[in-house]
Parts: C-alpha cells; sequence; structure tokens
C-alpha cells in the first residue's frame, strides 16, 4: 500500500488539540494548521490500520466546498499548503452541530421505527417509510459536548450554547449550505442524504468552521441506486468499512484492525469520491511519504524550517550552554530546541513529539555525569543521536564540533529515510 500518514507532529509548533482524525497546531494567534491524518474511526473508536489517501481526500474535498461555498457565507479556510494540511482563521467555535437531514434516516430513521415523532424540536408526521425524501429538508442539531445529544433551539438558547438570533442565522445558512451541495451532487449523481455545520465567530461575524460535506461528515447515496430501490440504498462513504467490522465481529468485539485488501478498497472508494465530487483527477503522488512531502510544503511556505536539532539535558548546570548550542545551530537555518528532561513524564513527551515528527530530527545529549534517563531516552528515541559531557562543552570549538555532527546526523537520517521509502515501492 502506499504510505500513509497516522499521526502529524511537530516540535516547532504548538499543539492545540489531537482528535480522532484531525491534529490542530497553533501558527499564530490568528491562524492555526489543521493535520488531517489517514486514521479512520468507526463506532466510536480508531483503528489501527490507516486508510492510504484518506486525510488527502477529506482535507480536499473540504477545501474545495470551502471555495464553493464562500459567496453564502464566509469561512475559515486561508489556504491549502498540503494535500493534508489546511491553514485556518483562528475563530471562536459555537458548541453546536447543526445537523441537516433531506431523508428520513440513520438515527432518526430507528427512532421514527420506535413511535418518536419529535426530534430536536422538529416534529414529522405519520405514514412515512425509510429513506424517504423530506418535503423540506430538517434540522436537528446536536451539542458539541464529550457525549453529544440532540437538542431544540429553546434548549440551546436556555442552556447558554447560543442566542435565537444567533441559532437562527446558523439554521438558516446551514439549510442554505445544504440545498446548495444536494444540487450539485445531484449532478455528480450523488444523493447528499444528511450532513453536519459546524460555525464559530471570528471578529464578531458568524463563518463556516470545521469540514463540509466530506464522506467523514455527510451521508451519500448513489442516485441510481436510490431510484431502483430507496430502502436498500447504501452508503457510499466509510460505511463500506462499518459493514465490514460488523459482519467481522466476534464475542461481541470489533476488528481493531483491518486486512490490507480491505484498507485498499476503502482508499480506493475515498479517492473516487474526491473525484466525483469535484471533478478533478486526484493527483497526490503515491511514492513520496506524506511527512516528507508535507515538510517540504510547510518549510517551503515559511511555517516551519526542514529539519529540527533537539539539545537534550538532564542538567540544570548545562542549560546555559545548551542555550549556546541552540544559537549556533539555528546559523545553520535550522530549528534547534532545548530540552531539561528531568523524569519519565518529560521522556514521554519528548517522545511524543520527536518520534514521529515530520521533518528530520537528530538529537545532541548533553550529560553531567552518567545518566539513567538519557540512557532511557536513547533506547525508547527512534532519533540518530550523538552524546557529549558538560566538561566537553564548556569550550564554544567544542559546541560547534557537537552541532557539526548534530547535522551530519541530520543528512544521514535524510538518506537514510529516502532509501526505506525507496525500498517499498
Amino acid at each position: 500500500m502506499p504510505p500513509t500518514l497516522f499521526h502529524f507532529t511537530t516540535p516547532q509548533l504548538l499543539r492545540l488539540h489531537s482528535g480522532k482524525v484531525r491534529d490542530s497546531y497553533r501558527i499564530s494567534p490568528q491562524t492555526r494548521l489543521i493535520a488531517v491524518t489517514d486514521r479512520l474511526s468507526a463506532f466510536d473508536f480508531v483503528l489501527q490500520t490507516p486508510i492510504p489517501n484518506k486525510g488527502a481526500v477529506l482535507n480536499s474535498i473540504s477545501s474545495w466546498w470551502f471555495n464553493q461555498t464562500q459567496s453564502i457565507i464566509p469561512n475559515h479556510f486561508i489556504e491549502q499548503p498540503d494535500p493534508n494540511i489546511a491553514i485556518v482563521h483562528e475563530a471562536q467555535p459555537i458548541r453546536v452541530e447543526m445537523v441537516v437531514r433531506g431523508y428520513l434516516s440513520g438515527s432518526v430513521w430507528r427512532g421514527y421505527q420506535q413511535g418518536e415523532r419529535t426530534f430536536s424540536g422538529v416534529t414529522l408526521p405519520d405514514g412515512l417509510h425509510k429513506h424517504d425524501r423530506f418535503e423540506q429538508p430538517i434540522v436537528t442539531p446536536t451539542t458539541k459536548e464529550k457525549n453529544d445529544r440532540p437538542i431544540s433551539e429553546d434548549e440551546l438558547v436556555r442552556e447558554g450554547f447560543t442566542t435565537h438570533a444567533q441559532y437562527r442565522q446558523m439554521h438558516s445558512k446551514a439549510l442554505e449550505l445544504y440545498n446548495f451541495g444536494a444540487q450539485l451532487l445531484l449532478q455528480r449523481g450523488i444523493i447528499l442524504v444528511d450532513t453536519k455545520y459546524e460555525f464559530g465567530l471570528l471578529n464578531g461575524e458568524l463563518i463556516l468552521i470545521d469540514e463540509i460535506h466530506t464522506p467523514d461528515s455527510s451521508r451519500f447515496w448513489s442516485m441510481a441506486e436510490y431510484n431502483e430501490n430507496p430502502e436498500n440504498a447504501r452508503q457510499i462513504d466509510k460505511e463500506y468499512i462499518r459493514q465490514w467490522l460488523l459482519a467481522n465481529k466476534q464475542d461481541g468485539a470489533y476488528p481493531t484492525a483491518l486486512p490490507h485488501d480491505i484498507a485498499e478498497e476503502a482508499s480506493r472508494r475515498y479517492v473516487e469520491i474526491y473525484e466525483t465530487v469535484t471533478g478533478m483527477p486526484f493527483n497526490v503522488p503515491q511514492y513520496l511519504h506524506p511527512k516528507a512531502r508535507i515538510c517540504a510544503n510547510l518549510s517551503a511556505k515559511g511555517y516551519i524550517k526542514d529539519s529540527c536539532i533537539a539539545i537534550i539535558t538532564d542538567s540544570k548546570q548545562a542549560l546555559p550552554f545548551c542555550q549556546k548550542a541552540q544559537e549556533i545551530a539555528e546559523r545553520y537555518n535550522v530549528f534547534a530546541d532545548v530540552r531539561l528532561i528531568k523524569n519519565d513524564n518529560d521522556i514521554n513527551q519528548f517522545l511524543d513529539e520527536y518520534n514521529e515528527s515530520v521533518e528530520p530530527v537528530s538529537a545532541l545529549f548533553v550529560e553531567e555525569n552518567y545518566s539513567e534517563i538519557m540512557e532511557e531516552l536513547s533506547a525508547y528515541s527512534n532519533l540518530p543521536f550523538i552524546t557529549t559531557q558538560l566538561e566537553d562543552i564548556v569550550q564554544t570549538e567544542n559546541l560547534y564540533l557537537d552541532i557539526q555532527d548534530a547535522l551530519r546526523c541530520l543528512n544521514s537520517y535524510r538518506i537514510r529515510e529516502a532509501m526505506i521509502e525507496g525500498e517499498e515501492f
């Protein structure tokens, strides 16, 4: 299979949030970076097997829709420097999901079967059948909490999520977005069954945030299948994975990983959705590892440096010399980071940021004496590193030599990674 992006990490930016699929980092007080990974969640857990190209498809579809719908409502999208990366405005999120439904399906159908007729303040008539099209799309909001829950407009206002005026603006814009998307997709032979929108405030103005009309936020049907047999219309998104998990459930537990052929087929379907929706070919290079591509694209835009040297010590006495080494390293146009490592939590945080980083990294370990912490760190780190003693780096000349050795490690790391990528294909 092509290489995948299971995690996005970089020590050069502040991590804001890591969700089931997306990782967010601070660019500036006004902007953030959102990395859409190839992770896939189903039945409220993340599978161990990433889906090739999934992140690039989701991010690219969203970017395409943001551009298509900006005349309806402004959005947070600024640019897409890489297929998996979006740079967006920092907005104040409104903790409500505006779910728009054009057909009787999903959780509303299950409730309807059991006799429910009112959903999030919307009352449906008797006599409807599975997958019936509503005369007009309905909006059934849910909260954005640890456990999302359906909620009505009055309840949202009473509980402080929003105001009546703001809710009605979100309601109106959600319907406009749905109707626009549904009409456009019908021209591509796709039914937009239901979807969800999230809104935020930027300088006091309501804008669209998060994602829009992606296979992960929407339910799609084939129009041809629906016209032939409405009740048996199948989703053409990640429902393929859900059905495989259901079919292979054992002792009440879902599989946590996917066979290669299932992951490949899921990837093919995601790419097919992208090409059908946008009308453009999916031309993300398959021979290049996403991390290498992302690093190159982000460094070309100036968001990060293209490589990093981590200067690590467990001695406070060594910190001034480590900071001097940092100054020297930065003259070579690399990102240099000084870390004081004192305990297991420090070690775990360092490994979390550096072991899977998108940029090449080498490490310089500065020890005052023999250090079990440094030994443990080197054992679990996959970084090329050199070790030096505090007494040796007191002289600036030795600092230059150590940094040059770290730079040589960086170069050998790049060569090694290139060889590994080449061998895979």
